[in-house]
């Protein structure tokens, strides 16, 4: 078996075991069992770095690290306003990253137009971020899930298993919490999409110790009583090769064939039955400014795009799923309108996260739902304030 599938069947079979019986592992192997179950996860976690980061704790005095304990269990998911963070993989992607894996993407763009994120991903739970934006495809050799922004690799090493360990982990010191994970497959990276790569997904969502840490409801979102511990499934893939008698829906399906490319408002039912729709606003490339435009006017088009979608959900069903996107760019502007410099301006104007800050604070108490943010932690206070905290 190779090195890696074996750790990781092995952290599988240990955290398992700790899960299901804990006291048995004490008894039956001693000190010895307990510190290799420690060394099987402290590997995963560390080749699962370069994306999930490392988890360096709360302080007493954080507002954000437990937030959703101060909510009651019947609470609905839908009626939460939830801070994301777009591309989250990203955050460790740099020009000398870039450098190095040439050899497997040849000459792309520059690092700062894949780079959305500074903080990583379990830096960004302690500071109250409970959606992540997930893209995936294959690793270089076709045998492991890994990360990938359009053309971008970023982490050839790091697995899927291997962040989700991550988060399981982040999730059994943080019971109070509940985290929500979309997962899109990322075109454009120049690997297979096949048969094989689907089933080992679908492998990963039926393990016992997926069916531990995922709401396994079908096709709604429930309370956050529900998705306590857990991470919650938005799924922007469609199962193509896996039989249709086969079952494999958890979390709510958001068809990618009806996700309309740069779309500002976007429609889509995930519940038939259920009457249950996701608004969605994903207006991320500028393209009804010319390339000269410059930066003040593109975030001002952005900034005004995502709080109109603000607005509506603030106005109308609040049992329906309202998505916004902060995210954007100009990538071909002259000068360039990077994700950084949409998000937090270029030194003289302003960005879309500081318009925002203040459209929050001025609208403290309602509800908007997912805010799907890039480069949140340049302006102080704009997860608190989405929180309403």
């Amino acid at each position: 078996m190779p090195r890696v599938a074996s750790f990781v069947a092995l952290a599988l079979f240990l955290l398992e075991c700790t899960t299901a019986a804990p006291s048995s592992v004490g008894q039956n192997a001693g000190g010895g069992q307990v510190v290799l179950e420690k060394a099987a996860l402290t590997e995963i976690l560390t080749r699962g770095a370069p994306i999930l980061g490392y988890d360096e704790g709360c302080s007493k005095q954080s507002k954000t690290c437990d937030w959703m304990a101060k909510f009651p269990d019947e609470t609905k998911l839908v009626h939460m306003n939830l801070p994301g963070t777009h591309d989250a993989s990203t955050w460790n992607y740099s020009d000398a990253t870039q450098q190095s894996l040439l050899h497997y993407t040849g000459p792309i763009p520059s690092a700062e137009t894949y780079r959305c994120q500074e903080h990583s991903l379990l830096q960004s739970l302690n500071e109250g971020v409970r959606v992540f934006d997930l893209r995936y495809a294959y690793n270089p050799g076709n045998d492991t899930i890994g990360f990938h922004h359009s053309k971008a690799l970023l982490a050839p090493h790091t697995t899927l298993e291997d962040v989700l360990f991550g988060l399981y982990s982040w999730l059994d010191k943080h019971p109070t919490e509940a985290v929500l994970v979309s997962l899109n497959h990322e075109s454009g990276t120049g690997t297979p999409y096949d048969a094989a790569l689907q089933e080992h997904l679908y492998n990963v969502f039926q393990s016992d110790l997926a069916k531990k840490y995922w709401v396994q409801t079908n096709g709604t979102l429930g309370t956050l009583g529900e998705a306590r511990g857990k991470l919650t499934l938005l799924q922007r893939f469609t199962w193509d090769f896996i039989p249709a008698t086969m079952d494999k829906r958890m979390g709510i399906w958001l068809d990618a064939a009806h996700w309309t490319d740069n779309g500002k408002i976007i429609e889509l039912v995930y519940n038939q039955a259920q009457h249950q729709v996701a608004y969605i606003e994903d207006y991320y490339y500028m393209n009804l400014l010319p390339t000269n435009a410059g930066t003040a006017a593109n975030v001002e088009l952005k900034y005004n795009t995502t709080v109109a979608h603000l607005q509506n959900a603030t106005m109308y069903n609040p049992d329906q799923l309202y998505i916004s996107f902060a995210s954007a760019s100009h990538n071909d502007a002259v000068p360039q309108v990077s994700p950084k410099v949409m998000a937090i301006g270029d030194g003289t104007v302003p960005g879309v996260n500081q318009k925002l800050l203040s459209w929050f604070q001025a609208h403290k108490g309602k509800r908007w739902g997912i805010v799907m943010l890039d480069f949140y932690d340049a302006v102080p206070g704009l997860v608190e304030a989405v929180i309403g905290v």
